[in-house]
This record gives C-alpha cells, structure tokens and sequence, in this order.
C-alpha cells in the first residue's frame, strides 16, 4: 500500500458524516445481489456439506466464509445475515446436520472494527432469538489486512464475498502527475494516465485472484460487486461525473485562495472503474476462475434503486445524502492531504454541484456482480 492508501478507510463511529449512518448504496447493491449470493451457498451447501446424519467418529461439517472490504456498521452484517438464514433455511428444510460456521470480516487496519463488533454483539442476540437453538455454532473473526496479497492458508475458505471494495487500488497509479486539476478520470487527463490507471487495476486485480484462487478449496466460490462502466470509454459520464463534481469544488476553492492549486495539481483517488470487458478479460486471461453469472444493474447515487423509478426525485435531499456518502468514504484521504479545516466548505460546494448536475443528467452507478468458482483453467 502507498503513502496514500494508508490513510484509506470509511468514517468512523455512528456520526453524521460517518459510513455507518451513510451506505444506502452499498445497501442497495446488496439487497440486490442478494439471490446471486444464495445460489453460490446453496452450490458449496451441496457440495461440501450434505450429510444427513454424522457418526460418533465424523467431525460436524464447518463451513468458512470471508466478507472482504466488509466496512463498520449495520450494512457490513447484511451478507452475514443473508448467508446464515440461507444456510439455516435450507438445513430446517432438509433434517440435514447443520455445519458449524466461520466467518471473518476482513478490511484494512483502518477500518472501524470496534463498531463493527458492537453491532455484532445485538445482531448475536437477535440471531439466536429468531433461530432458536437449531441453528449451530457461528464464530467470528476480525481480519484486518490487504485482500491484495494472502489473507488466509492455502485451501482453507468456502466462500468469498466482496462488495464495493475491488474498484479502490492498492495505489495510486504511478504517472499521474499530468493529471492536473482532476481527483479522477476526465475528458482532460492526459491518455497515459488513463493507461496507468488501467495498469494498476489489472495488476491489483490479478493478484486479488491469485491469491483468492490458492485460499478458497477447490470448488469454492466467491460473489463479487464492483463499480464499473458499460462504455468502453473511461472519461465516460457514466463513471467520472461525481468526482467530476468534486474536482470542480476544489477548484473553486482554488480561486478562492482556500486551497493551494499545486496540491489539487498533484492529488488523485485511488480508484478505478473499469469496464465490463476489462474485468472478464482479466478473469480470462489469469485462468484461476469460471463464470457462473457476470451482470450488470443500476443504482442511483443517493442509494435508492434506479430500476423502481428512475432518476433522483428529491433533488435537494438525494445531493446531501450523496454528498454524505461520498464524505463518509473519502474524507480520510481527502484530509490527510489537503487538510481538514478545507472539509466542511469543499462537501458545501460539492452538494451544490451535484444539486444542480441532477437537474439535468443521469445520477447513477453501474455495477458489476459476478459469480465464479475456484477451478477454472488451472
């Protein structure tokens, strides 16, 4: 990780600005991948896991299972929750002897995992309330670490989730510094930049694979959402827009004299998102994986679900829960290089940006959820 990947995580605690009071798009995109997560459990439950009875010699069935990039608050336990009644339901359904359940909750060393696991602790209780003592043991584990390099030994997980983590880097792309007066991606960023961006995606992603590929049993699956783009091109509105929005603040405040244009000059996100075309072909090209199901869906970006009605209604209040959202995510990075008395004016000026680019454009997300299993070409 570099220097600026380093102060990379999500709002602490439970305040205004913090990520647990605003992930309603994660929320979305979780509630909406939800069935694909189902097959893929019921795929390992029927594989790994279908004994009916075990003798006093056989060990009870234990299933492992990793959130990676799983955040702080109530939305990291949605996967969690979603994954044990789908287990739970399908084990009351069939008399079958119910596994025991390892979960770890993996994100950087940032990451807010003492709020994570006071949530925890009600969810237990509601867990047990709700299951009674059918349900069997489920252990927890907070891991925190890099999902690109090994996390786990070798051959030891069954189930892989990631949601909203892939398209952030392991760094920002070396070269950008001709990127001048833009966080991200735009129509003006010089074309080797855009290159760089790629480059640091695709080596990023590969090792994610690679070493996901060596810890999941073979026959493992794993379920992936990630921010993308349908266009092939990547100064598209469709993925540079909001944080074109966040550009245009900060030079604002460039005019202003509020913050120093050198530093504007020299910062970018540590972010990319990339093409459906370019994640299949990476995943083909490193040949650890197949397919089950890659497909695409929409959600706006004050959270709600684009495909229920359209584009933001509320435009006044959709761009403070955006602008929220965007804060709760990047505030870290933001002030660890621009300082954090500029924060509260530059979420000022970005909400007004995006009020009025809501008027006019689309405000949505395209995502991406794939479905793989461990075994592909290798």
């Amino acid at each position: 990780m570099d220097q600026a990947t380093q102060h990379l995580y999500m709002n602490k605690g439970i305040s205004e600005f913090s990520y647990s009071s605003n992930s309603p798009v994660s929320k979305t995109a979780i509630y909406k991948t939800k069935p694909v997560v189902e097959e893929a459990i019921l795929d390992i439950l029927s594989k790994f896991c279908s004994s009916t009875t075990i003798s006093a010699t056989e060990k009870i069935p234990s299933i492992c299972v990793a959130d990676l990039g799983c955040s702080s608050g109530p939305t990291a336990l949605l996967v969690i929750s979603d994954l044990l009644d789908t287990i739970y339901d399908k084990y009351r359904e069939a008399t079958m002897v119910m596994p025991e359940i390892l979960v770890f909750l993996n994100d950087l060393p940032g990451n807010d995992f003492n709020n994570l696991f006071k949530y925890f602790k009600s969810f237990c209780e509601e867990l047990k309330n709700t299951k009674g003592d059918g349900f069997g043991p489920c252990f927890v584990a907070g891991l925190p670490g890099t999902f690109y390099g090994r996390l786990f030994p070798s051959n030891s997980v069954h189930f892989v989730h990631s949601c909203y983590g892939l398209h952030w880097l392991s760094q920002v792309p070396t070269g950008n510094e001709s990127n001048k007066g833009n966080v991200y991606i735009a129509k003006s960023t010089p074309p080797p930049v855009i290159e760089a961006y790629l480059k640091q995606f695709k080596e990023d992603f590969i090792v994610f694979l690679k070493c996901r590929s060596e810890e999941l049993i073979r026959g493992g699956r794993m379920v992936l959402t990630i921010l993308c783009r349908e266009s092939s091109d990547p100064t598209s509105k469709e993925c540079c827009a909001l944080f074109g929005l966040l550009s245009m603040a900060l030079k604002d405040m460039v005019s202003k004299g509020e913050v120093e244009e050198e530093k504007l000059d020299i910062w970018n996100f540590p972010i990319y998102f990339p093409s459906v075309e370019e994640v299949k072909a990476i995943i083909q090209n490193e040949g650890s994986f197949w397919v089950n199901q890659l497909e695409t869906f929409h959600v706006n970006w004050d959270g709600s679900d684009s495909s229920e009605g359209g584009s933001m209604t509320d435009t006044l209040k959709s761009s403070y829960l955006i602008a929220n959202n965007i804060r709760s995510v990047s505030e870290s990075l933001l002030t660890s290089h621009f300082g954090k008395e500029i924060i509260h004016e530059l979420f000022v000026r970005f909400r007004k940006k995006i009020e009025e680019y809501a008027v006019k454009e689309k405000t949505e997300y395209t995502n991406l959820v794939i479905s793989v299993t461990n075994g592909g070409m290798t």
